[in-house]
């Protein structure tokens, strides 16, 4: 009987029950996209983030003591330096896929013209085979991808039959009247070079007062072979937490080996500095602080704005439910009147009812969830040009907020029909 009634209610209001299931398909197609997005959109938040440079910075041990004892400036050259061997051991570390790029620096100080120019050497587009047998381009032309190439090109590496080429920041371009395909010679205490330049750059800083080169070249300018200055790493990070900050802060000796196994499991930035530190010899790894807790910020509004979407489409959905539902009841108030009339019991009615609307809210919620699946692909190749993948964790997550949002948004229909008197109600009261 009880399913008999269930059929007939179903199909004589059909078209309530097909708002309600719009009502609910909306919310839940809203929550999967969101919730997808949130899960998936880490690494790709931190993928776009990495455009913007390096968030590691990694220097000689007794140059940071000095650093922080005598407030050096950062263009003040030390004797202390890092191997340039020792370059490829950064893709060996734990979190060696969270490594994006990085980029070894030499500086040094060049005369030009009779003028003092800051000559800084790294890698461009520089091929490297790693211990592990993987090989990667890595240099700044993808570090500094925001470099606007005013006239001519990047230093291109891979195609350069010379290494006595260089690349001039703007502004000492134009004190200087140098072009692209001009050729500028150097002198340094250990010899002079002419280079080819290749391009001018501007990139809206200090760099545009000077000149790169390639790392060999500023290598046999400086006298520093087979030495580096510093190196630059792009990582991609989790937002730092109270255990990440205890480690920054105490250093790791401070954690227990429980916190300790967490924490240098986790992609912190702390955690992937102190691992770089354990490949480099004699070197410091700190992150540059306004990027990776910018990324931190960032990751963690990104990750409050899916929240409070989905919450609030979700609300949407359960005030829908509740006029509709309610609206439904009204209709219906001669039906229960009469179904209480002969002996059924508020629970019996209720139970009916809520039958009803869950099995629409599965239907419902089984054409949201599909539809959410494309909401996110759209939201992904229009702000990542990658699709988002789904996660299963999804699926039970969204099946339980549609039951929940469907029992909290019949709650005012169900509270009115147990208050439906059937000799008010048959009567016309």
């Amino acid at each position: 009987m009880f399913f008999r009634m269930l059929k007939g209610a179903l199909f004589r209001q059909k078209s309530k029950m097909i708002m309600i299931a719009v009502t609910i398909a909306l919310g839940a197609s809203l929550a999967t996209a969101m919730l997808n997005i949130m899960f998936d959109v880490g690494d790709k938040m931190n993928q776009e983030l990495k455009t913007y440079g390096a968030n590691i910075t990694v220097v000689p041990k007794a140059s940071s003591v000095l650093n922080g004892l005598y407030e050096m400036d950062e263009a003040e050259e030390t004797t202390a330096s890092l191997k340039e061997e020792e370059l490829g051991k950064i893709k060996t570390i734990f979190w060696a896929f969270n490594i994006v790029d990085f980029a070894p620096f030499v500086n040094t100080t060049a005369s030009l013209n009779g003028a003092q120019v800051k000559l800084v050497g790294t890698w461009y587009n520089h091929h490297l085979a790693l211990p592990t047998g993987e090989e990667l381009d890595a240099g700044v032309t993808s570090l500094r991808s925001w470099w606007d190439i005013r006239d001519g090109k990047w230093i291109d590496e891979q195609n350069t039959d010379s290494d006595r080429v260089a690349m001039v920041g703007a502004a000492l371009a134009d004190r200087l009247g140098v072009k692209a395909g001009d050729t500028v010679t150097l002198q340094t205490a250990n010899g002079s070079e002419a280079l080819t330049v290749t391009g001018i750059f501007d990139a809206g800083g200090d760099e545009d007062e000077q000149i790169y080169t390639t790392l060999a070249a500023a290598q046999r300018l400086s006298g520093k072979q087979g030495q580096l200055d510093s190196i630059e790493v792009s990582a991609l990070t989790t937002p730092d937490n109270e255990l990440a900050v205890k480690a920054a802060k105490e250093g790791p000796a401070s954690l227990t080996p429980r916190e300790y196994e967490t924490w240098y499991c986790t992609a912190y930035v702390s955690s992937i500095c102190y691992q770089i530190q354990e490949v480099i010899s004699d070197s410091v790894a700190a992150p540059v602080r306004q990027v990776a807790d910018s990324e931190g910020n960032i990751m963690e509004k990104t990750e409050l704005l899916m929240i409070l979407i989905t919450i609030l489409s979700l609300l949407g959905s359960a005030l829908g439910i509740s006029n509709l539902v309610t609206a439904s009841v009204m209709e219906r108030s001669n039906e229960i009147g009469l179904m209480k009339a002969v002996g059924a019991r508020d629970r019996q009615v209720t139970g009916l009812v809520l039958t009803e609307i869950l099995i629409t809210a599965i239907f419902g919620g089984a054409v949201g969830y599909f539809m959410g699946y494309g909401f996110a692909q759209i939201i992904g190749q229009t702000v990542f040009n990658s699709s988002i993948e789904m996660k299963p964790m999804v699926i039970p997550i969204v099946a339980v907020l549609i039951v929940i949002v469907t029992l909290i948004g019949s709650i005012p229909a169900i509270r009115m029909m147990q208050r439906l008197r059937p000799a008010e109600v048959l009567h016309g009261r």
